[in-house]
């Protein structure tokens, strides 16, 4: 069995600990910071030979992961605004996202949020595995496998909302990293995302 399939499997086995009904008992935000590292730990342990393109560092990130962190925000809240109103479902699924949150300190959830599980997930979907992918059957197909193995992850949680917002947050950094061939406008975009919309301005 391959690599990214080993990777892929852990992962899946992780996100149904995190998310199913049956494993509520389950410490979320401990057991994902434990898998952020494992997953970016074995990507990079996996990929030590590749590492330099992917992971070289300009000060022009800086501004390209905010501005893209902002847009995806934005994206959102119009996205909320109008499924809330569509749909009778949204509101209450919507609810069960941040109720992950609720009786935690939100300052520690946002360390963990920017240092390891925003950082861990993209050196796993996008700089493992999307790039392997994308280097053995090409960009596009690349692309669209790991933002489907992304989306479907997050199935077990039987949420709607949760499996939009896993498929737009899946392509939206999956074409920044296509786009710009490195990781780390993604995990600036990602780490910055995940706090303004969790932590700081949440959508509801």
């Amino acid at each position: 069995m391959t690599a990214p399939a080993v990777m892929l499997l852990i992962a899946a086995a992780g996100f149904f600990c995190l998310f199913s009904p049956w494993t509520q008992q389950i410490p979320f935000w401990p057991v994902m910071t434990a898998m952020g590292l494992f997953l970016a730990s074995g990507s990079l342990l996996a990929d030590r030979k590749e590492l330099k393109p992917v992971y070289e560092f300009k000060f022009c990130y800086l501004p390209v992961g905010l501005a893209s962190a902002l847009m995806l925000y934005a994206v959102f809240w119009a996205g909320h605004y109008f499924s809330t109103h569509i749909l009778p479902f949204a509101e209450s699924q919507v609810d069960s996202i941040y109720a992950i949150k609720e009786g935690k300190n939100k300052w520690l959830i946002a360390a963990l949020l920017v240092c390891i599980i925003g950082p861990g997930e993209e050196i796993f979907w996008r700089g493992f595995l999307q790039r392997r992918l994308s280097k053995k059957y090409g960009w596009l197909i690349g692309l669209i496998a790991a933002t489907a193995f992304y989306t479907l992850v997050h199935i077990w949680s039987f949420n709607l909302m949760l499996l939009a917002a896993s498929a737009i947050c899946g392509m939206f950094w999956g074409l920044l990293f296509a786009a710009t061939g490195k990781l780390w406008p993604c995990i600036i975009s990602h780490a910055v995302w995940d706090v303004v919309i969790f932590i700081l301005l949440p959508i509801r």
